[in-house]
């Protein structure tokens, strides 16, 4: 009898040579679990999605009990559907009231889309500038304001992109009356956990200011926490025009969005009317289970924990001597090891010892940390243990 994972790797697009091909009975809280009986502990959060574990209760009921009341009604933006409704309130009250307008969309890259294009409506221009060791996704647009590194197959892309380097202050005067916006992870994520210096985003607010130009913040794997701060912004003083939104803003399900200010995204509306449009983007499901995990997040003390569990795993591990440096926000931490044979012994060991880590793809030898917030002390103490026994 032919298995699943042969058909896995038969009948589904692949996106690497050697993927992780791990079949999962189940999942529970950090915790995966294979059809083989083996436990695993998702040190990543199935990439920043899963910030509240695995299997919720209170988001695994919302999505039956909306499901039982109906699923796809309509295209996007016709209908009043009451999960969309609630949850974009609740998420704007929680913002500052520049940020008080959600269109949502499936997923990040097409967050990062919709953003270019309401951009370039909303000034009348063209240019876009981004930065060097960016990701914000694999679609047209998004892929060319990223690095370098993933776009060389797919040339020509968008015209009329300007890169700059990360924390470069003396460039931000490359940002001019002719750009559109600037997009930036205010953390870089795939570039190794890479963390604004001194008041560069300060300054680089202050220049958008000056020439016109929108300020979009990529926030699709820092949202929602994961810098112990409900978004990254939070943390530096600043406001962006846009906020980008995807990952965990789904509690599990496929959701993304961006916000802004009213009168920005009314652009969409008219010259032409349907001026971004989406099929299944605010999927009443995907709103409501994201609905039940952002109550979850904001209605507890698990923001108030956030920065103490990172705290704890960088302690523990920061002066061993296989690590060379580890850079951290929050709950979000890249450990970097000092040689490439290190790195992949580390990762093979941990995946036998039940360990789900994940490397960057801009920064070699480096694995990062990103569980679930409302990970347990004592599961930080198991995850901890069990990292140090695979670097040794």
């Amino acid at each position: 009898m032919v298995s699943k994972r042969q058909l896995f790797f038969q009948h589904i697009g692949q996106t690497s040579p050697q993927p992780i091909g791990l079949e999962i009975e189940k999942a529970e809280g950090i915790y995966l679990y294979s059809t083989d009986g083996k436990r695993y502990i998702d040190l990543v959060s199935g990439v920043s999605v899963s910030n509240l574990g695995h299997n919720h209760p209170k988001i695994v009921n919302a999505v039956k009990e909306q499901a039982e009341k109906y699923m796809h009604l309509m295209v996007y933006g016709e209908y009043v559907e009451a999960p969309q409704v609630l949850y974009a309130k609740k998420l704007t009250d929680a913002l500052p009231e520049r940020l008080n307008n959600l269109y949502y969309v499936n997923s990040g890259s097409e967050a990062i889309e919709a953003a270019i294009k309401l951009s370039k409506r909303y000034t009348g221009r063209r240019e876009i500038v981004a930065f060097k060791n960016a990701y914000h996704g694999s679609t047209h647009g998004a892929l060319s304001i990223g690095n370098e590194s993933l776009k060389n197959a797919y040339r020509p892309l968008l015209p009329e992109i300007r890169i700059l380097e990360f924390n470069n202050e003396e460039q931000l005067r490359q940002i001019t009356e002719q750009t559109a916006c600037v997009v930036i992870e205010p953390i870089q994520a795939e570039g190794g956990c890479i963390l604004p210096e001194d008041d560069f985003l300060k300054k680089l607010r202050k220049r958008c200011d000056e020439v016109g130009a929108l300020l979009v913040f990529d926030e699709i794997q820092m949202g929602f926490g994961r810098t112990g701060k409900l978004f990254a912004f939070e943390n530096y003083g600043i406001v962006p025009d846009i906020l980008c939104l995807a990952k965990a803003m789904g509690g599990g399900m496929p959701l993304g969005g961006l916000i802004s200010d009213k009168k920005i995204l009314d652009s969409f509306t008219s010259n032409p009317m349907l001026g971004h449009i989406t099929t299944f983007g605010g999927h009443p499901v995907s709103a409501a289970a994201g609905l039940a995990s952002f109550e979850l997040l904001t209605e507890g003390n698990i923001l108030d924990k956030v920065e103490e569990k990172g705290r704890r795993f960088e302690t523990a591990l920061k002066d061993l001597p296989q690590v060379k440096e580890i850079r951290r926000i929050g709950l979000f931490l890249a450990v970097e090891m000092y040689d490439a044979a290190s790195f992949e012994s580390y990762m093979q060991r941990g995946f036998e010892l039940g360990l789900i880590n994940d490397p960057f793809l801009f920064y070699s030898n480096t694995f990062r940390i990103s569980p679930p917030l409302n990970i347990t002390d004592w599961e930080i103490e198991e995850a901890i243990n069990l990292i140090i026994s695979a670097l040794k």
